[in-house]
């Protein structure tokens, strides 16, 4: 049995739905030696396989475990203007904000709105929904490139979660753009509801690409000239408004 064949076994234990915990003890040795790469290609082998794209999400907390301090190794060898140098410091942005936007909810569900507070919101969710760019720069310069690789699974989860997230995040500042306008009640139910699921599946999303999808792109995509025809689509797309030196 291969190693992939071998994962793939790991990976369908885990969605019957058997605990990480027996996973892991029963393949300790076998999973240390497992790479980023080596999960991506298994999880695409399971969805040519017929599993349903949308059930690898419940699987990424494997990778979760075994891939704990990954980025931090992987930032430390990338050069400052590297593409996913770039992308890893737009979510430090990114989780900063979900960390701001969970204190505002908990003020507004105890607190009347005030035009100061409504401004506050407004700030927060217009950086979410700028982030709009970043998402694009991943689907559309780095995402292909991966996929041509043979490393299709952790996109199609990614490009789910992107479309999961987008109305969501418009519909924040649609509603911080009203809000002093609406009941208020019917404004911290909508608000709660809301937040809860931007914060909680955006700080999701962003452990998993800087701790599967990035990983694997660095470990697949070694030619120096392939980064630099990213880097420039990455370029032609364009940044967000919180891109460092962008």
């Amino acid at each position: 049995m291969s190693k992939i064949e071998k994962l793939v076994g790991l990976l369908q234990r885990l969605n019957s739905g058997e605990k990480i915990e027996d996973v892991q003890k029963d393949a300790e040795d076998f999973l240390n030696q497992i790479s980023a790469t080596d999960l991506s290609i298994a999880e695409q082998q399971l969805i040519d396989n017929g599993m349903d794209a949308e059930d690898l999400r419940g699987l990424c907390v494997i990778h979760m475990q075994m891939l704990e301090g990954e980025v931090e190794r992987m930032t430390a060898s990338l050069d400052e203007g590297h593409p996913l140098a770039i992308m890893i410091q737009e979510h430090d942005v990114l989780l900063k904000t979900l960390e701001e936007l969970e204190a505002l909810n908990a003020t507004l569900q105890e607190k009347p709105l005030t035009p100061e507070l409504q401004e506050e919101l407004l700030r927060l969710a217009v950086t979410l929904t700028g982030a709009e760019l970043h998402h694009l720069r991943e689907e559309d310069a780095l995402f292909p490139e991966l996929e041509r690789r043979g490393i299709s699974g952790p996109p199609t989860v990614m490009r789910l979660e992107h479309d999961d997230l987008r109305p969501k995040k418009h519909k924040l500042e649609v509603l911080a753009r009203e809000a002093l306008e609406m009941d208020q009640e019917e404004f911290r139910h909508h608000l709660a509801a809301l937040s809860r699921h931007i914060i909680f599946n955006l700080r999701d999303h962003i452990f998993k690409e800087n701790h599967i999808l990035y990983p694997a792109a660095v470990e697949t995509i070694t030619e120096r000239e392939v980064w630099s025809k990213i880097e420039e689509e990455c370029d032609k797309i364009g940044y967000t408004p919180f891109t460092k030196g962008k």
